[in-house]
């Protein structure tokens, strides 16, 4: 005689299902809408901003904003180069530095594993202040008016470095190092030809992190660089931004130039400089995404 097992339904309902999707549109929404609105703003007339405010639907369009920008288009292009190279150059410099730095951590049988996880995490507690990094940068290293000076500061994020440990740590199985070891692989061998490809989805989340630090990185210019071809593109916008503030906010000035106060945008102006500024990212992300999740969770798991 055959007994009928009930038969367990695994997917959800229509219903849930349904309800799902909303939330999840509806959140994906609430991270578009802002991007959208930052848009259209940038390219709102300075007078339906004041009277109006923001909308998604303007009553009057402006390129005024983009044109203060652009005005000296040489000027972005050069910041531009800057930016990107130094986000190039930092980025593969840091994932690398920061994995070789990780992998003799997550090994048990590394004798100072303890001292240097120690630095490591000492340097996350304390830092030597800003007058004392200054010093030794311009003083001790002559690093003034130096792209040097734009990549050192950033190279290492021990936050970063102990998810890498502890990704390298639940993946990298001893024994496929014990066996490597074994075929006559030096460490730098093992290194490069196993754990490296093997380690993709942690390096590429790495990687999309030092991507928007340099990126987004404008402090360091404005303690170490005077020099403006060397500008990255951040910092520039940033003195674009201030420059226009003081122009509207000097009485003398706006006296002088009433007409050009009054057409010189000010939220737009903003706007303009944020999507300049994060565009690059947005293209740049889609090509970490499908390792971005799996290195995140895997590497923060306690290990």
């Amino acid at each position: 005689m055959l007994i009928r097992l009930p038969h367990r339904e695994n997917r959800i309902s229509p219903l849930t299902e349904s309800i799902l999707h909303l939330i999840f549109i509806l959140f994906s929404l609430a991270c578009i809408m802002p991007v959208i609105l930052v848009i259209i703003v940038s390219f709102t007339h300075n007078d339906s901003l004041v009277n109006e405010g923001y909308s998604f639907f303007p009553s009057k369009w402006s390129l005024i904003a983009y044109q203060t920008v652009f005005k000296d288009f040489t000027t972005i292009a050069t910041a531009y180069k800057v930016s990107i190279g130094i986000t190039v150059i930092g980025t593969l410099s840091s994932v690398l530095l920061m994995a070789l730095y990780a992998y003799p951590l997550s090994r048990k049988d590394y004798p100072y594993r303890s001292l240097f996880t120690f630095f490591l995490f000492f340097t996350m507690l304390f830092n030597g202040g800003l007058v004392s990094k200054y010093m030794i940068y311009t003083q001790t290293l002559h690093l003034k008016d130096s792209y040097i000076a734009l990549i050192l500061p950033l190279l290492i994020v021990p936050f970063n470095v102990i998810i890498m440990r502890t990704f390298f740590q639940t993946t990298i199985h001893p024994a496929l190092i014990e066996s490597a070891r074994m075929d006559g692989a030096s460490e730098l061998r093992i290194f490069f030809r196993i754990v490296i490809p093997l380690s993709l989805p942690v390096l590429a989340t790495m990687a999309l992190f030092a991507t928007i630090l340099y990126w987004n990185d404008w402090f360091n210019a404005l303690l170490f660089i005077n020099k403006e071809p060397m500008y990255p593109v951040q910092f520039l916008m940033m003195r674009v931004l201030k420059d226009v503030q003081y122009i509207r906010e000097n009485m003398m000035l706006a006296a002088q130039n009433p007409e050009l106060l009054r057409n010189l945008p000010n939220e737009s102006l903003q706007m303009a400089l944020a999507f300049i500024g994060m565009g690059p990212i947005l293209i740049v992300y889609p090509f970490f995404q499908k390792y971005f999740v799996k290195g995140l969770t895997v590497g923060a798991v306690k290990g």
